[in-house]
């Protein structure tokens, strides 16, 4: 839990440009050199970077200020300052950028990506040489470089994924995502076991398939109870939907019902991703003729079953998550 973040607060400012010089010629042989002061350098930007090799925000949770360099004076002898460097501030995709005190939206890595240049950095003060005239033969008028800006930012992860595992704790979205996949979530016969968003990516047909597998949510999620309200905004980035329902339980009918509520609570978007319900625990004593309850409870839907443990209906799963990608896929804007 301490090694991810999704959420983070930082305070970018860009550089400061050098001051102008005012200097004049000091040569053996003219005594009466004119203006040679240079121009200061400009000051970095403050530059966002995607890397895809990031999944997190954890690297911002330990240094929160960014400022890029001042340029460097102007010197005589016509010399202009150094520029500053630019200071580079990496994000995993699926990063937004707000104002931390407004909250307005800058920037969405989800929809654009390369490099995103936010502030510019300040111009350098012109040296006394642009303000020779033929009525000042001698200005000793130099300017100060701008200064830079300084903005308060918040940092806001929503992961991407082709379809988000959604069900109540304990359902066995991590057991799928370690079988079907190369990540390797915790798992454990209690819930909540999962306590951050886990990636693993579903090889089918040489294309990939990226799962995510969201903590359990529980009833009352969107308004705030369990672990699921924290997570369920990275929902939204997904193309589709699985509902895993653990046909265990009691409540297997109702399940699907009250995972679409507690959606439909925190984004009416949600509800209508294309959509699979996938019953868990076949190999158990009764789960087979709950199944066949579960569908008829829900004709408009196509349910399916299977068992990580024993095996059963993983051969087919695999080809009908790729239809569901597509079928998300066609529906994007």
């Amino acid at each position: 839990m301490e090694k991810f973040a999704d959420e983070a607060l930082i305070e970018v400012s860009s550089g400061s440009g050098g001051n102008g010089c005012a200097a004049f010629r000091r040569e053996k042989y003219v005594p009466r050199g004119g203006p040679s002061g240079g121009d200061g350098g400009r000051g970095g930007d403050v530059v966002f970077t995607v890397r895809r090799n990031l999944r997190t925000l954890s690297h911002l949770r330990y240094k929160q200020s960014f400022k890029a360099e001042n340029g460097k004076d102007g010197e005589g002898s016509g010399r202009f300052g150094r520029n500053g460097a630019d200071i580079i501030i990496p994000l995993p995709p699926g990063a937004l950028l707000k104002d931390a005190e407004t909250g307005k939206l800058v920037r969405d890595f989800g929809e654009k990506e390369g490099d995103f240049i936010f502030l510019k950095g300040g111009n350098g003060g012109w040296g006394n040489i642009h303000f020779k005239s033929p009525v000042n033969q001698a200005p000793r008028k130099a300017l100060p470089g701008r200064r830079g800006e300084l903005v308060r930012l918040r940092v806001e992860l929503r992961i991407i994924a082709d379809i988000g595992l959604v069900g109540f704790p304990n359902a066995g979205k991590s057991s799928l995502l370690d079988r079907f996949t190369n990540a390797r979530p915790k798992i454990a016969p209690y819930p909540f076991t999962t306590k951050i968003p886990n990636l693993g990516v579903l090889r089918v047909d040489d294309r990939d398939i990226i799962l995510a597998d969201i903590p359990g949510l529980i009833e009352g999620a969107s308004g705030g109870l369990g672990l699921g309200i924290r997570f369920l905004k990275h929902i939204s980035r997904t193309s589709a939907l699985l509902f895993l329902i653990d046909l265990s339980e009691d409540n297997f009918l109702e399940a699907f019902r009250l995972l679409c509520a507690e959606l439909g609570a925190f984004s009416p978007d949600l509800p209508r991703k294309p959509r699979l319900i996938l019953g868990t625990k076949l190999d158990l004593e009764g789960t087979a003729g709950r199944l066949e309850e579960l569908a008829a409870r829900y004709p408009e839907e196509k349910v399916l079953g299977l068992s990580v443990f024993s095996g059963e209906g993983l051969g087919g799963l695999a080809g009908e998550l790729l239809r569901l990608v597509d079928a998300g896929t066609e529906e994007s804007p």
